[in-house]
């Protein structure tokens, strides 16, 4: 063969060799294209949505917005309210019976006054011994509670001295009804194992209901108070108001300078305080009216309010602002989130959503439903501001990295769930409790609230977090997820 007609062949060769290539190259873009269009036809196919029905947000923005929260921060009230304080402080350290400030201790707490005296209330009980107050059913139940509430080490054992032979309550040794009220407030803080408050608990009950009927006035009020729900299991802020109202209407205790004194002040700090609470909420109110989410998202909950109360709920004090305002932000995410997984989105949706939410990465959402990426970059902007503003408060360099995972865990535990519902599986309560721990939303507002709370910086409360932040929250997540079911499910 000529060398010319072998350069020419060779020539072929590369050359149509150039055009295979090209064509599969050319090929595998026109799959790609074709996959892309058959991503975004099939969002576009818009799958049939449910509806919750939900009800309507029954807070107004403009409401909201023109709460007067500006009066009790004027120098004046201020200034009277440290006057006040110090008032009291004189008069808590002077000598006094045990269970006279044992009483003035509950006082304080009970009209909300505790964050003022701390320092003052917690020296005390450190001075306190029970033994001495074994006579006395009301003091020692009392004390008992105070002691337990503040973290001291108490042993049921103190209410032996009550029963009778058998290890039962006797009733000719508990026959007050002061008394009653207080172990009947002091067992609902039993550890797992007390039998001896378990016993109590019973028998308080059955003697405060058999004796309610012979009551009348205050007596009968808080026993018909605790008996609906005990102090433990009531929100303390919420609670300050109705009890500032009894300490008022008893005329007997009112003709005391003390509680006079303690019930100005209580007041004013209530209002005080209410006041920050009111400024934080129009705060929060202003961020979720600018996010426009609830418009663009119209299929769910705008519950912005009461997502700021749970925060109010847990921590009321007024140097803990940023805490309520994280935890109201959060919460309100969790009920969209929520709105999302349960009603609205579709399961391939939620995969892609689940994905794009545990890899942290917009990118993941190019193709999703354009409410899945409004909801998603809200998500992403809010976590990450919250991950900055907590740094910068309290010095926690690595507060994001928690913040991912727990988002992360908590939109695959809800997708389990959403997984079920399509498939039409009902799982063995085994299977939902060792996944419906997950789908409360407490373990993002857990983390979050350690985060938020603690002061102290250290490794070895990093490390601690990492390595048994499920197993410190999984008993308190389940036992929200339960409460959860119970208030939403109907008995056919």
């Amino acid at each position: 063969m000529k060398k010319k007609d072998v350069q020419q062949r060779r020539i072929h060769v590369q050359s149509a060799t150039a055009t295979r290539e090209s064509d599969q190259e050319l090929e595998k873009r026109l799959l790609q294209t074709l996959c892309r269009m058959k991503s975004e036809a099939s969002y576009d196919a818009i799958p049939e949505r449910r509806s919750a029905n939900y009800k309507p947000n029954v807070w107004k923005y403009d409401f909201i917005q023109s709460l007067n929260a500006t009066k009790f921060d004027e120098e004046e009230h201020k200034n009277r309210a440290e006057k006040l304080k110090e008032e009291v402080k004189l008069m808590f350290a002077k000598s006094m019976e045990v269970l006279a400030k044992l009483e003035l201790i509950d006082i304080f707490m009970k009209l909300g006054l505790s964050i003022l005296f701390e320092k003052e209330i917690l020296e005390a009980l450190d001075s306190i011994h029970y033994h001495t107050l074994e006579e006395d059913l009301y003091a020692t139940a009392l004390c008992f509670r105070l002691l337990r509430l503040h973290g001291h080490e108490i042993s049921q054992d103190i209410f032996r001295g009550f029963m009778d032979g058998n290890g039962s309550f006797s009733k000719s040794k508990c026959r007050d009804i002061k008394g009653l009220i207080e172990l009947f407030e002091a067992s609902h803080l039993a550890l797992q194992g007390e039998n001896i408050l378990e016993e109590a608990k019973g028998f308080s009950n059955g003697i405060l209901r058999e004796a309610y009927s012979t009551l009348d006035g205050e007596l009968a009020e808080k026993v018909a108070h605790i008996l609906e729900l005990p102090s433990h299991c009531r929100l303390q802020w919420f609670q300050v108001k109705w009890h500032l109202k009894m300490y008022e209407r008893n005329k007997d205790i009112n003709s005391s300078t003390t509680i006079n004194l303690l019930c100005e002040l209580a007041k004013l700090n209530f209002n005080m305080v209410q006041a920050t609470h009111q400024n934080e909420l129009k705060e929060v109110s202003r961020w979720w009216e600018n996010l426009g989410l609830f418009g663009k998202l119209n299929f769910a909950r705008d519950r912005v309010i009461e997502s700021f109360m749970t925060g109010l709920g847990l921590v009321y004090d007024p140097k803990q602002s940023s805490y309520r305002k994280w935890i109201a932000k959060a919460t309100a995410l969790v009920i969209v989130m929520d709105d999302i997984y349960d009603v609205y989105g579709s399961l391939e949706e939620l995969q892609h959503f689940t994905n794009a939410v545990d890899r942290w990465d917009s990118k993941e959402i190019q193709h999703l439903p354009d409410y899945m990426k409004i909801f998603f970059q809200v998500l992403y902007d809010t976590t990450n501001e919250m991950a900055d503003e907590i740094r910068n408060e309290k010095g926690w360099n690595q507060v994001l990295p928690y913040l991912k995972k727990v988002w992360a865990d908590h939109t695959k535990a809800i997708l389990m769930e959403a997984k079920w519902y399509n498939e039409g599986y009902i799982p063995s309560l085994e299977e939902y409790l060792s996944n419906g721990w997950m789908t409360s939303g407490c373990l993002v507002l857990g983390v979050l609230s350690f985060f938020s709370i603690m002061n102290e910086v250290s490794h070895e409360m990093e490390h601690f977090l990492e390595n048994n932040h499920q197993q410190i929250l999984h008993d308190p997540c389940l036992i929200l997820r339960l409460l959860n079911d119970l208030s939403t499910h109907k008995v056919n």
